[in-house]
């Protein structure tokens, strides 16, 4: 189906010059030395130590793992022409707590359960659904992520001499000042200068990678200094493969499929959300437009193959990403270049590999924290409404005390919370019979051909009119309407000609008050009904319970009729009203669709 067709075969088709083949590989091979430094931190930020003591893995060499597999699925099968895939420092908080409780095993299985929902998600076209998660509640947990990711490398940063690092944000920071004056002199200089270099090339020559300047910068000060109390990969880990291992599933435990669900939910949740983020910054980049179902399916596809290889969580990287296009990327193929040269780099120098120093990594953690703090998007929603800040803070309180998954939850709730109650200030049920005088009339309900203002209305007829969604926010509204009135009128005229939509419960309250209305000898005439409430009602039978001959496209039409039942003969209607909907009265049976 085209909706699914990879990029990389859309472009292929549309003629793969000799010129953009070059430009891709400039762009994908610029984008490999830079995700080099950056796979291996991300890896190391994502494995505990408890986990490396126990199991044995490598973590530099499973965010190198990630890198090259899943990011080469990315770019190969993905719906953008740009994207970059690979571990990133959102995964970081959440695979640290999935892995430090259940293992590298339990980190599998969450993974390659995200892994199916985030295909299924694809399928089922839900990739235009998470655009519509609200800023600050993005914003609050990345900002939180930022402060997570820079507490956890401060013992590497500066050499603390200390024990395991705690995971609960409070007791980390009470250890680190507990243990500040038991820090390694070389190493603190190792970290905070390879920041120091990061910021100043990035400030001076922006492009130029200074972050694996400043990694081989470390590295070879570490040897030619011969700064033996230095940690490095190879004094911690033991250095790095000079090759993919074989494909193979890690043990699974049924048993923990269950308790593993919402880790499951949460990491396809992150990985859907940061990948077609980074494919929305890209399109605005290159003037694109990616496919998001497309993308989404690759997505899950990558981090299940990750997890073949030993991997761990991937998704695509928003910097990453920008760097490939800066550089001159074009098409999928820079993506795939990417993933080579970086298993290049691997198999040709590993062994060069272990002499990088642990502060270098953390010192890159750190600026990637930086970098994802967001701190001008949270200085300005901070001036937004108070509902908004308070989503926003309690998004990121959760986020650094409590735990992602439940902050990603709690924001969402509340911002649904408060969009509900948005909705229902901005949606009203209001009487326009009798109460408009020439000074309650509005300019433009004197240039509305269709207001009621320019009708007389007959005794025993009371018309209201819905303005907003018809939902459960505002249902209620509608089932108090009949106790306003002081006498049941022969005739209720319900006007919907600013009713887009309606749901379930608006459509029960309405059922309900039809229902009293016959009860008290009502009769109830619906007028400008639009199509999806139109469709919501015969669905429902509602269309059937009201009768076809109440529902009408026009005001006229339904007070003519209401001047049938009341013994009056129609009146004279203004020349230049309109129909209120396309169409002069809607039958039974909503629209057929067109083949």
């Amino acid at each position: 189906m085209p909706r699914f067709l990879p990029k990389s075969i859309v472009c292929l088709r549309e003629g793969y010059t000799r010129q953009a083949l070059l430009a891709d590989v400039i762009a994908g091979i610029t984008v490999g030395v830079i995700a080099l430094p950056l796979a291996m931190a991300f890896g190391i930020g994502s494995i505990p130590d408890n986990v490396v003591q126990s199991e044995g893995v490598s973590p530099p060499a499973m965010g190198l793992y990630t890198a090259v597999v899943a990011g080469f699925l990315i770019s190969a099968l993905g719906g953008s022409r740009v994207q970059i895939g690979g571990p990133t420092g959102a995964f970081i908080v959440i695979v640290s707590s999935i892995a430090a409780r259940y293992g590298y095993a339990g980190l599998a299985t969450a993974t390659i359960m995200a892994g199916v929902i985030i295909i299924l998600m694809g399928l089922c076209r839900m990739g235009a659904l998470i655009k519509f998660i609200p800023y600050p509640v993005t914003t609050g947990f990345t900002s939180g992520i930022a402060v997570i990711i820079f507490s956890s490398q401060i013992k590497d940063l500066f050499g603390l001499k200390m024990g395991d690092v705690p995971p609960d944000f409070v007791d980390k920071w009470r250890e680190y000042f507990a243990n500040a004056l038991h820090l390694t002199p070389a190493t603190a200089c190792i970290g905070l200068g390879s920041v120091a270099l990061i910021v100043v090339l990035r400030r001076i020559v922006p492009r130029f990678p200074g972050m694996i300047v400043a990694v081989v910068a470390a590295s070879a000060a570490v040897w030619l200094l011969d700064l033996h109390g230095v940690a490095t990969i190879g004094s911690k880990f033991g250095g790095i493969p000079r090759s993919l291992p074989t494909p193979h599933l890690p043990p699974f435990s049924l048993g923990l499929v269950r308790e593993l669900i919402p880790s499951a939910l949460t990491i396809a949740m992150l990985a859907a959300i940061e990948s077609l983020l980074s494919a929305v910054v890209s399109d605005g980049m290159t003037g694109n437009r990616h496919k998001s179902d497309c993308e989404l399916v690759a997505q899950g596809l990558a981090n299940i193959g990750s997890i073949l290889f030993g991997g761990i969580p991937a998704t695509g990287a928003i910097a990453r990403t920008t760097a490939n296009v800066k550089s001159g990327g074009k098409t999928p193929v820079a993506g795939m270049v990417h993933a080579v040269t970086l298993l290049v780099i691997m198999m040709a120098a590993a062994p060069l590999a272990s002499h990088i120093p642990l502060a270098a990594l953390a010192a890159v953690l750190v600026v990637v924290a930086w970098n994802m703090a967001e701190i001008d998007h949270f200085r300005y929603i901070l001036r937004a409404p108070g509902s908004d800040v308070a989503v926003l803070l309690a998004t990121f309180g959760l986020t650094v005390f409590a735990d992602l998954t439940v902050a990603v939850g709690v924001g969402m709730v509340l911002a649904s919370m408060l969009f509900m109650k948005r909705m229902a200030e901005v949606s009203n049920i209001s009487a326009i019979t009798r109460e408009f005088s020439d000074d309650d009339i509005e300019l433009g309900e004197l240039k509305d051909p269709n207001a009621v203002a320019n009708r007389v209305l007959p005794p025993g007829v009371e018309v209201y009119e819905i303005n907003g969604p018809l939902f459960f926010g505002v249902a209620d509204r509608l089932k108090d309407t009949l106790r306003t009135l002081e006498r049941p009128p022969r005739v209720f005229v319900l006007r919907m000609r600013r009713v887009p939509a309606i749901d379930a419960t608006g459509l029960h309250a309405l059922e309900e008050f039809q229902e009293k209305c016959h009860r008290q000898g009502t009769v109830l005439l619906l007028s400008g009904v639009h199509a999806q409430p139109l469709v919501a009602f015969h669905r429902a039978r509602f269309d059937e319970r009201v009768g076809p001959d109440s529902m009408f496209g026009s005001l006229d039409d339904a007070l003519d009729r209401a001047r049938e039942i009341v013994g009056l003969p129609p009146a004279e209607r203004p020349l230049d009203a309109a129909p209120e909907v396309a169409r002069d009265r809607p039958s039974a049976k909503p629209p057929a669709k067109s083949a």
